[in-house]
């Protein structure tokens, strides 16, 4: 339930939050937690994605939090308390990480940028909410929570979220320059709230081109998380679509030479079947140079270089032909015949990628027969020959294949003694 807005200032508005969502982050850890900041007189707030999820109903999976006490303000209150920290990896950020009845609470004090180079921040801590929402990158995401509820919104973050609007917090270029990586989060984020393609603002789509060259300098590993959010979320030719019109590509790792009119058919056909990212990206691909050279920039894992792998491979060699009774038999003779453990889940993907919703679902119940004859049973027919029984073996599977997986042992031993007969 939402309560209605409040004007504080002519830059801060609030509003009271007390939906079931919200009520339920009230765990005894997190009690524990905002009454020992109480007793401290330091203030603490929910920050960032978590309060939008709260906004538009949804359970946040991570919650993180802003306060006003420095890192070591908290450590020594922890400390007296009692109270365990972990991770402390991030105090140098400002972050202090402390474990309360078997749950991780990440607290971050305020920050504002002294100076910023595109991929770091040099920060000072503060007590200025608003200076630490000022530094955050988009509209939606500078906003705190209070634990009565109250909302903090000074960049009308809320208005935002409600019109699926999304919206750099300031200038735009500014933004972006602070760190690179925005460019990206961005569009990510246009995909996971806009409701309709093509709804940027001039000042943005300039920022984004004149700024694209700065991704050279973010590693792969951080584009790539943001890339397959993108990837994953709606509107994905639109935003592919954008990354090549403003000169994006050729820093985060995508081939310059390509075919958006077969992406934007992959898309149109394999968005409601969930797809992996890599298989939308395969649409891309023209040879497997530029699957190296995407593992080269991007890191991306063995698993997911193969598949994109194979799917430049069969995309246009293993295909169902309509006038078959049984399409979907070259597919799965293909994972009968292959040693690959993850050939099923390869051939799924294959069929997303060709847009065969129903042999897709078909495949996707299908359970992986197992053939029944193996070398020993021949043997026990008095076969020891190992070259005339892996060509027997081999026939056999044929046979079985051809009846459908259906044929039984018996069935096929016996047609060997008919033929050893005859």
């Amino acid at each position: 339930m939402l309560g209605r807005f409040l004007t504080l200032s002519r830059q801060l508005y609030t509003m009271r939050l007390q939906s079931d969502d919200f009520k339920a982050l009230f765990t005894d850890g997190l009690k524990t937690l905002t009454n020992l900041f109480a007793q401290e007189k330091h203030e603490i707030r929910i920050a960032g994605g978590a309060v939008r999820d709260l906004l538009v109903g949804n359970q946040p999976h991570d919650v993180d939090f802003a306060t006003t006490a420095t890192p070591d303000q908290m450590k020594a209150m922890f400390l007296k308390a009692g109270i365990r920290m972990i991770n402390n990896k991030g105090e140098k950020h400002g972050t202090v990480t402390a474990r309360i009845d078997d749950q991780n609470f990440e607290i971050t004090t305020l920050r504002v940028d002294l100076q910023t180079d595109g991929r770091h921040a040099e920060v000072q801590f503060t007590t200025d909410w608003k200076g630490d929402a000022e530094r955050r990158d988009l509209t939606i995401n500078s906003m705190f929570l209070g634990f009565d509820g109250t909302l903090y919104d000074y960049f009308n973050g809320y208005e935002d979220l409600q019109k699926r609007c999304i919206r750099f917090v300031g200038d735009p270029a500014q933004r972006i320059q602070e760190d690179y990586l925005r460019i990206l989060r961005y569009l990510r984020f246009y995909g996971r709230i806009s409701e309709k393609p093509g709804i940027h603002t001039t000042a943005t789509l300039d920022a984004i081109k004149e700024n694209a060259p700065g991704l050279s300098g973010i590693s792969g590993e951080r584009i790539w998380v943001e890339l397959k959010k993108i990837l994953e979320g709606n509107h994905v030719n639109h935003l592919i679509q954008i990354i090549y019109e403003l000169g994006v590509a050729p820093h985060v790792g995508l081939p310059e030479d390509v075919n958006l009119t077969e992406f934007a058919r992959v898309c149109g056909h394999s968005a409601h079947l969930c797809p992996k990212p890599l298989t939308l990206l395969t649409a891309l691909f023209s040879n497997p140079d530029a699957v190296n050279k995407l593992e080269l920039r991007l890191k991306i894992s063995k698993e997911e270089k193969n598949l994109a792998l194979f799917l430049l491979k069969q995309r246009n060699e293993l295909t169902a032909d309509s006038r078959d009774s049984e399409p979907l038999k070259p597919y799965q003779d293909y994972v009968i015949d292959s040693r690959e453990p993850d050939a099923h889940k390869k051939i799924c993907e294959l069929l997303k990628y060709q847009g065969e919703e129903k042999m897709f679902k078909d495949m996707e119940c299908w359970t992986l027969p197992r053939f029944p004859v193996s070398g020993h049973d021949l043997r026990r027919m008095g076969i020891n020959s190992g070259k005339e029984l892996g060509k027997i073996l081999m026939e056999l599977r044929e046979r079985w294949k051809e009846s459908g997986y259906k044929s039984s042992k018996e069935e096929l031993l016996n047609s060997v003694v008919r033929e050893q007969d005859s």
